[in-house]
């Protein structure tokens, strides 16, 4: 009617999903070198010749730990140990992932799914081809074999995946990256700490899950810019 109006709603604007990768050749380089320093402690523990050297670095390691065991490290690696059980990762994997399906950022959460997925299928194998007996006298509660270390891992592989998911490339991504190699670095190093596993074992672990994390988003990155390019070509050619 004549002197009446109406307004259209609002459609909300979907913001477009941020690169996996803000610079991928750097990202490359950085995966490739991670993977290749991954490789050398697997097989030098691996490899009867080179095991007996790393198993003495770890004994060492181990012996220096025990000497500067104290109540407040004991408290604060044992909140660590708590941190890396699937009952504390599990929800916080869950609700990521619930965060990032919700804004319907399919890309980002198959890169992060992707990189869990990896990450624990090959716990479970590694732990079962190596075999390796665990230190004696942990603080804490464990089971199973001792390489790699699963709580490195868990704690690497979220991390990363979590930071490389939520934030662009940028000053936000630089700093929440730095906390989450903090946060890995500190729980491969409570480990050893807590003699719940060797030194090379949570060394592996984090470099396998920060690996696996990486290698997931270069592999999503690809994917993407492979059918972006598919599509560009679709709609210019006739």
């Amino acid at each position: 009617m004549p002197g009446i109006v109406t307004e259209e709603p609002t459609r909300r604007v979907r913001m477009p999903e941020h690169p996996l990768l803000g610079m991928p050749r750097r990202d490359v380089a950085v995966t490739v070198s991670l993977a290749v320093a991954t490789a050398v402690v697997f097989v030098l523990v691996a490899v009867p010749a080179s095991r007996v050297h790393v198993q003495a670095f770890d004994d060492g390691y181990l012996r220096r730990m025990l000497a500067i065991r104290s109540g407040p490290l004991t408290a604060i690696a044992k909140v660590l140990n708590v941190l890396g059980l699937t009952f504390v990762t599990l929800p916080i994997r869950l609700l990521i992932a619930g965060f990032l399906a919700v804004r319907r950022r399919w890309w980002h959460l198959g890169a992060f799914a992707g990189a869990i997925v990896l990450s624990e299928i090959l716990i479970g194998t590694l732990k079962g081809v190596f075999d390796r007996a665990r230190p004696p006298g942990a603080l804490v509660s464990t089971s199973g074999a001792s390489f790699p270390s699963g709580h490195a891992v868990a704690a690497s592989v979220t991390a990363v995946a979590a930071v490389i998911a939520l934030f662009p490339e940028g000053r936000k991504r630089f700093l929440w990256g730095a906390a989450a190699a903090l946060f890995a670095l500190l729980m491969g190093l409570s480990r050893a700490y807590l003699a719940a596993h060797w030194f090379s074992d949570a060394l592996a672990g984090v470099l396998l899950g920060t690996t696996c994390a990486l290698v997931a988003a270069l592999v999503v990155h690809a994917i993407r810019a492979r059918r972006a390019a598919g599509r560009h070509r679709s709609g210019t050619e006739p």
